[in-house]
């Protein structure tokens, strides 16, 4: 994937209202609920919400006894609509409950166990696909930088929101934000233009959101080296945006996997990540790729590195392995994938063993994207000695 030396990016970031994530974070707080109880829980929720309805439906086996409603209306609250005037509110919704029991078809490919037509005992993917995992030196966070920018923004206006601090009353919890980053040989100059669109109450003045957003989050959360007086801020462009969230628009599960990712930055094979339990390498898979991509590049064996899984369903080992540095590599692409597969195991059993996945850790990686968040065991650079031992053998 080549790449000119100069050119502008833009990635995008939603907030933790936006009717998306809203059913988002719901299915993930399904996932957690029965992970807590069950750490062998199959799972796979889909959630939509529109105006004051929620729906979650899919494929579940548990051994959790769960009280989905009362996880549906925790989650809202969390997210902060508990406002008087919200038509979508914790306090209510009407809810519906869709899930039912996982296919017996699909449980055969999966479970680690030999069955009439599967042609190995060991635990299988739970569908087939393609899964990406990228890392890159441009931030602390091995991230690039245009959609750690928007998330950064987003997280603040939550914080500043659920502080309860003066000046903050009119926020809501819809926003969005995006960022278009210069660059110059491949490297970070200038933020080119910044826009975010943040619900609000009616009460307030566009420029007082105006002057708010500049001034009390763009110029204290993005770099000042960055930020400059050519940088443009587009500050709620349409003029008003009262009525938002699951009011305004439709909200399902896995619409924004971009978002989820890498900002349009490192590919992504076109699976969601939330409400599936790691059975599903569409998350699994790729949560490992992100792994090892940091690992490559926090060895210093690569500034920007990329690697693609593909996996049948019911197979344990993936179809393929590949990776590309983008010519910034230290060693060939040949010979770090050869030291990544010394020291990394790929199929789904030991992809959930090595990173501990069968736990309630999810909810933590639903909202400002799933990589570059301290706390997240695929964030951890924990076998970084290994591979540095085998890069150099």
């Amino acid at each position: 994937m080549a790449r000119a030396a100069s050119f502008t990016f833009s990635s995008e970031s939603v907030g933790e209202g936006h009717p998306d994530k809203v059913a988002d974070s719901i299915s993930d707080s399904v996932l957690d609920a029965c992970f807590a109880q069950d750490r062998f829980s199959r799972v796979a929720c889909e959630t939509l919400v529109k105006s004051d309805h929620v729906v979650i439906a899919g494929e579940l086996t548990t051994k959790a006894k769960v009280n989905f409603e009362e996880v549906v209306r925790a989650a809202i609250r969390e997210i902060g609509y508990v406002n008087d005037d919200d038509v979508f509110h914790a306090d209510k919704i009407f809810f519906t409950n869709l899930l039912t029991k996982q296919s017996p078809d699909i449980a055969q490919g999966v479970d680690a166990r030999k069955a009439e037509g599967k042609k190995h005992a060991q635990m299988g993917a739970g569908d087939q696909g393609i899964m990406f995992g990228y890392a890159t030196t441009e931030t602390p966070e091995f991230m690039p930088a245009p959609v750690m920018f928007a998330h950064r923004l987003n997280r603040e206006l939550a914080r500043l929101r659920k502080s309860g601090a003066k000046g903050t009353e009119w926020l809501r919890p819809d926003c969005k934000s995006q960022v278009a980053v210069r660059y110059e040989d491949g490297r970070p100059v200038a933020i080119e233009n910044v826009v975010i669109s943040t619900q609000h109450t009616a009460d307030v003045s566009h420029r007082q959101i105006e002057k708010f957003c500049i001034e009390q989050v763009i110029q204290k959360i993005l770099p000042k080296a960055l930020v400059g007086k050519k940088t443009e801020y587009l500050i709620n462009p349409t003029g008003r945006f009262v009525v938002g969230g699951p009011q305004g628009d439709c909200g399902l599960t896995g619409r924004k996997i971009i978002v989820d990712s890498y900002g349009g930055m490192g590919r992504h094979g076109g699976g969601a990540f939330s409400g599936k339990d790691p059975t599903k390498v569409d998350r699994s898979a790729a949560y490992m790729a992100r792994w090892v991509a940091k690992h490559i590049v926090a060895a210093g064996a690569a500034e920007r590195c990329e690697l693609q899984f593909a996996y049948a369903i019911g197979h344990p080992e993936p179809t393929s392995l590949h990776l590309d540095t983008f010519g910034t590599g230290t060693l060939s692409d040949a010979q770090i994938l050869a030291a990544v597969q010394k020291v990394f195991r790929f199929n789904p059993a030991e992809i959930i063993r090595q990173l501990d996945l069968r736990r309630p850790i999810y909810r933590a990686s639903t909202h400002y994207g799933h990589f570059g968040k301290q706390g997240l065991p695929w964030e951890t650079t924990t076998k970084l000695p290994a591979f540095l031992k085998a890069l150099h053998a």
